[in-house]
């Protein structure tokens, strides 16, 4: 989709994927304290590790299987 235009309320705009969109949710503090200092030890960035293991768990199955 880089490059494609989108119309959104009225204007038109550029979708970029390098831009990307936001996810937000809350997860504990002690959570994204070993998220964050996991991903810095395997040296990707979060956005990285998060998609990383939504990929491998579309493709190993789901979740508590």
């Amino acid at each position: 989709m880089t490059g494609s235009k989108v119309a959104t309320h009225g204007k038109e705009v550029t979708a970029n994927s390098d831009q990307g969109a936001s996810l937000n949710f809350k997860v504990s503090s002690e959570f994204k304290k070993q998220f964050k200092g996991f991903a810095v030890a395997q040296g990707v960035s979060m956005t990285d590790l998060l998609k990383e293991g939504f990929s491998l768990l579309k493709k190993n199955g789901q979740p508590g299987e």
